[in-house]
């Protein structure tokens, strides 16, 4: 027994040498190079290490991380993060008691500043002109505390910039100045752009969801909870997009992360299916729920690690649906599938009844295309059929072109599609404007004015990523396309030109953001540079909490009031860790 104890004590060692148990069982999904979309290490830095401790017994990695003894986990979470629980400085942060918001007509409300997810901000509400863009200053920046990866987009209403962040803190913040009227913390991380309208009593409400499918409503004066309702019990659901607010209801999309256990062969994969569900505003209560799969999963086929397999599933919906109230409808996209066959709903637009919920009609963009993390995984036993994984993640726009109708469907693929509302999604045109990646393609979000839609490329796993594209909304022709320029960042891990965050437009101007960390103005007719910013330093913040911008992916630029409002800071999908939510407005003429 002695002479074996020296390899027995080695052995123990490892199997509580936190870097040891990160390479074994974490590393392959946090290298640059990996298509698991993890966040990398400088991001995981970031994160305190109770959220990633929560993260591996009940979150994303929980499959991952199974096979770690509750002490390896707790381990592992405090090697990696190194994050605290910030409390920002009651001097610096917080607005002087009595003072109120000013109040506004400009909004940019949840996703988009129209039901029909446009994301054109007219000149009126916008405040700002083109020929004003290259005054653009900054005026404040707001760290966000915690947070490897900035925080939602803002919604601007009514005088206050409403946002969540990583940790699960949502921010009613004043527009002009930063300082801060409330904070409320929901249960898990906000992702989806709040948006702001009556609620319970009538009085005005924040409506979000969270990652763990949580919808709640909170007083907008005050933060102080209305109700909270978990619209899907899947244990890896989750709310990614913004809720849309109308007329009393409260339109939430539902997506999912079983992609990341469906890599574990003993993994049953698998068991979620995307959904819309229609919540009254006053109380939460449930309306309808529709799947975009309509049909239950059911076994299907055991793998080849003896797993029993079930489907269908997938289609998660990942983006704000657009509304179309005259003719109560809602359209959304949805995602790949999880396992094959794959559903006819996933990868296409869905029509749904705002009333009851019903199922109009459904137009696939993509057929067979089943993906999993399984399918970039050495162990394959969950991923029988790959294929490109050329999901729907962008918000749907409803354009009008002329005396028409679009919708307007930018794809993974690197395609975007115009088709007809009025003839149940029949193709009006197509374009391919990229090659297309996992990673986008078109990843977030395009914007729409009456002539173009300006399309932001990211192409991130093609050798030549980036790109900004302006498209006809009558023909499909291509206008006009910037080409993605040298990132001053290149070389640094994460840095690349890569267009993923959404597009917004306004009179005569487009605004787009890149993953190296900067924020950009072209004109919408040819596409000349009106004005740029690098957003990839620390910043003196109004809270005095520390704070850098990074990579901005996700949600895009917000413009109100004569103001430019962006997240920066995107440690996930390869990208670069930040936190930082920052406020420009034009200086005066002559500057």
């Amino acid at each position: 027994m002695r002479r074996h104890l020296p390899a027995l004590i080695a052995v123990t060692l490892a199997a509580q040498d936190p870097a040891a148990l990160f390479e074994k069982h974490c590393a392959g999904c946090h290298r640059e190079d990996s298509p698991n979309r993890a966040p990398l290490p400088e991001a995981l830095v970031l994160m305190s290490p109770d959220a990633i401790l929560k993260s591996l017994e009940s979150g994303s990695m929980k499959a991952q991380a199974a096979t770690l003894s509750p002490a390896q986990r707790r381990t592992v979470a405090a090697h990696l993060g190194k994050g605290t629980a910030e409390r920002i400085p009651v001097q610096q942060g917080y607005c002087a008691p009595g003072v109120l918001p000013t109040a506004d007509s400009a909004p940019w409300n949840g996703w988009g500043v129209d039901p029909g997810n446009s994301r054109f901000q007219p000149a009126a509400a916008a405040g700002l002109s083109a020929e004003a863009i290259p005054r653009l200053r900054l005026k404040w920046a707001f760290g966000i505390p915690n947070s490897p990866t900035g925080g939602s987009q803002p919604a601007i209403v009514g005088g206050r910039a409403y946002f969540g962040s990583a940790d699960g803190t949502v921010y009613s913040v004043d527009a002009r100045s930063g300082c801060i009227y409330w904070t409320f913390k929901a249960e898990a991380s906000v992702r989806g752009a709040p948006s702001v309208g009556p609620g319970p009593s009538s009085r005005q409400a924040v409506f979000f969801g969270d990652i763990r499918a949580n919808v709640y409503a909170v007083d907008a004066s005050t933060g102080r909870p209305h109700w909270k309702v978990k619209v899907d019990s899947h244990p890896y659901a989750r709310i990614t997009g913004a809720v849309k607010l109308h007329d009393g209801r409260v339109y939430t999309p539902v997506s999912s992360v079983e992609e990341v256990p469906a890599a574990n062969p003993k993994y049953e994969c698998c068991t979620f299916r995307g959904s819309i569900a229609a919540l009254a505003a006053a109380t939460g209560v449930q309306i309808w729920k529709t799947y975009s799969i309509p049909d239950e999963p059911a076994p299907i086929r055991v793998n080849s690690a003896g797993t029993q397999l079930r489907g269908p599933a997938g289609g998660a919906i990942w983006s704000s649906p657009a509304l179309d109230p005259p003719r109560r409808i809602l359209y959304t996209g949805t995602g790949n599938a999880y396992i094959d066959p794959a559903a006819p709903t996933t990868n296409a637009v869905l029509a749904i009844h705002m009333d009851t919920g019903k199922l109009l009609w459904k137009s696939q963009l993509l057929a067979d295309d089943s993906w999993t993390f399984a399918c970039s995984s050495p162990d394959k036993a969950n991923c029988a059929k790959p294929g490109p994984d050329f999901d729907i993640g962008a918000a749907v726009i409803l354009a009008r072109a002329g005396n028409r109708q679009l919708l307007l469907v930018g794809q993974k693929s690197a395609v975007v599609h115009a088709l007809d509302p009025n003839a149940e999604g029949k193709p009006v045109w197509r374009v391919q404007v990229g090659r297309g990646s996992a990673l986008g393609g078109i990843m977030w979000g395009m914007a729409a004015d009456g002539a173009r839609v300006y399309v932001p490329l990211s192409d991130v796993l093609t050798p030549a990523p980036g790109g900004l594209l302006a498209v006809d909304l009558r023909t499909g022709v291509r206008q006009w396309h910037v080409p993605p320029a040298v990132p001053a960042c290149k070389g640094t891990r994460g840095c690349t030109a890569a267009l993923m965050a959404a597009a917004t437009a306004i009179p005569g101007a487009v605004f787009s953001a890149s993953m190296d960390g900067v924020l950009w103005a072209h004109s919408a007719t040819d596409g000349a540079p009106l004005w740029q910013f690098d957003t990839r330093r620390d910043f003196d913040t109004v809270n005095g909490v520390k704070a850098k911008g990074a990579s901005i992916s996700g949600s895009g630029p917000v413009v109100a009031g004569g103001m430019v409002y962006v997240q920066s800071g995107y440690g996930v999908l390869g990208g670069m860790p930040g936190n930082v939510l920052l406020a420009f407005e034009a200086g005066p003429s002559g500057q």
